[in-house]
């Protein structure tokens, strides 16, 4: 070993302690910041709790629900949600106690499977537009609203209504039933409206999820309500807003019609700060509800337990559970909030936003610095039992003296630690419980690493862009939308089902019956055949209704599977095979649910087992025709109704009648369904030729409207 070696390592140390001291004093300054927030907050909360809260009762349900309902929007912009928005939408429509909202989602030219689901769900759902941004993805996220915003205001155009309001979500939340009911409640009154953001409760091994529920626990229940507070101004969380319409077309008007800022990553940040500097009023609220929650208690040794805790009226979603996800979704909060706002905002206002300013933008730095902090007390750590075993115990006079400024800092920081742990605790463990209270001071640790990375990602792409223009485009973080048995409205009857999704009028459904009750025809086909109701529409509420999932065979995929089923049983049953399951099971197309008796004749042809899947009823009567052996393409419109359908429509048939003749009837020993039925004496050949006749007219018709290809395919005559 080199006689300079002990020297070397002597003066390491001595650098190490410097810089020990350096590091401390940056924690110390970022520590007596969040100590005054401390204060602020707990001072304030005391105060109101010996003067306003005894004064002024709080605001109760009740006199939510009283108040009349006014048309409110909410929009939702998708880019990649094909996984979540569906369910969400689902989810949001079966949950809002509220009847006068509309639902714009928008969606870009080039996301086909998001624009899929989308309008999978408005078919089913009245209440929902899509809106499409004319140009492809991904923009930022602010293009996509200000698209959803100029269709908010053509809409309003169109239909002769003003939405009160306008509120953001994305297409992972969880809403709660009173949300709009609230927000109805303060408008016009306010211009912005902010409710709390909070993490569905994840397992207590998902560490990275858990530092979300941390966070958002702590965040949007101190650090928000002194934000408010100091300044007055309130940060839109980028969902669970409501802006008033005021607030909108005061936005449109000063910036160009482009009211959420595309040079922006945090549009919601930016929209805030630019609201309260044209003096409109935000308000951050907190609105006490209930919420039934299953927790796995003992850190899942012990029993589930359902709990119901008491909380303010929140937006829920799950975050990212994974390390590089939700630095990458960090990173865009970072670069938006602290750089692209240090850069566009500059540091205007008074004092308090001045402060505020410095808070949002310090962690630029103290992400770093926290793990400089790390990376210091590991090798202090190193060097410390290298000397106890003998090995470089050759030490300078030591920086930390015991009544110095480094080791006063030290210890000064050790307590604002412990304050830090002991409230993040306190706010963690009231949403959550105490298992989670318990966690979330290692998981401090992990999400000082995750700041790091997210800092060090957003200075990498805001150089980037500002020295070598490189485009900032929205980076996207995919989600997770907790499954829900939405078993609410499964049982009600399909009539009922369409009204309360605004897909029939109340009269016109009362009309619809009517008329049921004469032609015995299954309400779905009378409404069709009445214009009330497209069959796209149908196939999503039986699919609902019976918790079948929604296909769209194809005449490839029936052609490749027309020998699986004999034809007989396809006629008799409604059934069409289009596809096989990975578990081997036989995918059946139906226009509905089937018989006990159908069930059993298809159990007995397929061993190996079978799934139903909702087609309408022109994909299922097209299957049937190829299965038959007729060549042509499978429509999602009416073509041509088979020719039982007919002969029930035009009254020359009951419905018991034909179920009867077609349970008895084979095609390889009857031929022709029309022949048979003469036989049977259940038509005249003149009724027969007349039906076939009306069979061929609407045939024709349905090529001119669907646009018939050069060789048009022969008609289906008497299939």
């Amino acid at each position: 070993m080199s006689p300079y070696a002990p020297f070397f390592v002597a003066s390491y140390y001595s650098t190490l302690e410097l810089l020990i001291g350096l590091v401390s004093l940056i924690i110390l300054v970022s520590s007596v910041d969040d100590l005054f927030i401390d204060a602020w907050y707990w001072t304030r909360r005391i105060w109101r709790s010996v003067t306003v809260w005894r004064t002024h009762k709080p605001l109760e349900a009740s006199q939510i629900l009283e108040r009349p309902e006014q048309p409110i929007a909410i929009m939702i912009p998708a880019w990649l949600e094909y996984d979540v928005i569906a369910p969400m939408l689902e989810n949001m429509v079966n949950t809002l106690d509220y009847g006068t909202y509309t639902i714009f989602a928008g969606t870009y030219r080039n996301d086909e499977r998001t624009i899929a689901e989308v309008e999978r769900m408005r078919r089913r759902y009245g209440q929902l537009v899509r809106v499409e941004v004319p140009h492809d993805g991904p923009t930022c996220k602010a293009d996509c609203l200000n698209w959803i915003i100029a269709s908010i205001f053509g809409y309003e155009k169109t239909h002769g209504i003003e939405f009160a309001g306008v509120v953001l979500h994305d297409s992972e939340d969880v809403l709660h039933p009173l949300e709009l009911r609230f927000f109805n409640y303060l408008l016009p009154r306010k211009d912005l409206i902010q409710i709390p953001v909070t993490s569905l409760e994840r397992d207590w091994y998902e560490l990275v999820a858990g530092t979300y529920m941390d966070e958002f626990a702590e965040w949007h229940a101190k650090d928000l309500v002194v934000r408010e507070s100091m300044s007055g101004m309130v940060p839109s969380a980028g969902v669970g807003t409501c802006f008033s319409r005021r607030a909108l077309l005061l936005l449109c008007e000063r910036d160009r019609n482009q009211p959420f800022s595309v040079e922006s990553l945090t549009e919601d940040y930016d929209i805030g700060a630019r609201l309260s500097a044209y003096g409109l009023q935000g308000v951050f609220c907190q609105f006490p509800v209930r919420y039934e929650v299953s927790r796995h208690t003992w850190f899942g040794y012990g029993r589930d337990k359902r709990h119901r805790i008491e909380m303010p009226m929140c937006v829920r979603e799950y975050f990212p559970d994974t390390f590089r996800t939700a630095y990458r979704q960090k990173a865009r909060w970072t670069l938006g909030i602290a750089l692209q706002g240090w850069q566009q905002i500059g540091w205007r206002g008074g004092l308090a936003e001045r402060y505020l300013l410095f808070r949002d933008r310090k962690g630029l730095v103290t992400s770093f610095v926290s793990i400089i902090a790390y990376l210091l007390v590991l090798q202090v750590m190193v060097l410390y039992f290298c000397s106890l075993f003998g090995i470089a115990t050759l030490r300078f006079p030591t920086l930390i003296e015991p009544d110095g400024w480094i080791a006063f800092a030290l210890k000064a920081n050790a307590v604002a630690l412990s304050l830090r742990v002991i409230q993040r605790m306190y706010f963690v463990g009231r949403i959550y419980g105490w298992e989670h209270a318990l966690l979330s001071a290692p998981r401090m640790v992990i999400g000082n690493f995750i700041n790091f990375f997210a800092a060090a990602r957003a200075w990498r792409r805001f150089l980037a862009n500002y020295l070598f223009g490189k485009k900032l485009v929205w980076d996207k973080t995919m989600h997770d939308f907790p499954s829900f048995e939405q078993t609410a409205n499964r049982s009600q009857r399909l009539g009922e089902l369409l009204v309360s999704w605004k897909a029939v009028d109340a009269r016109v459904l009362t009309d619809a019956l009517v008329d049921q009750a004469e032609s015995h025809l299954p309400l779905g086909r009378t409404l069709i055949l009445r214009g009330a109701l497209d069959e796209d529409t149908l196939a999503e509420a039986i699919s609902f209704q019976s918790g079948l999932p929604r296909c769209r065979p194809t005449a490839a995929m029936v052609k490749a599977h027309a020998d699986v089923l004999p034809q007989r049983v396809c006629i008799h049953c409604g059934a069409v095979p289009f596809g096989r399951a990975a578990d081997g099971r036989v995918q059946l197309a139906v226009a509905g649910p089937l018989s006990i008796d159908h069930e059993r004749e298809l159990a007995a042809q397929l061993p190996d087992g079978y799934a139903l899947n909702i087609a309408t009823e022109s994909e299922v009567t097209s299957a049937i025709r190829i299965v038959s052996g007729i060549e042509a393409p499978i429509h999602d419109r009416p073509v041509a109704p088979l020719l039982g359908e007919l002969l029930i429509e035009t009254g020359m048939i009951s419905p018991y009648d034909l179920s009867a003749a077609i349970d008895a009837y084979d095609p390889g020993r009857h031929g022709k369904i029309g022949a048979f039925l003469v036989e049977r004496g259940l038509l005249t050949p003149e009724l027969l030729a007349k039906a076939v006749a009306e069979q061929q007219r609407l045939f024709d018709e349905s090529q001119q409207t669907l646009g018939a290809p050069e060789q048009t395919p022969a008609a289906p005559k008497e299939t």
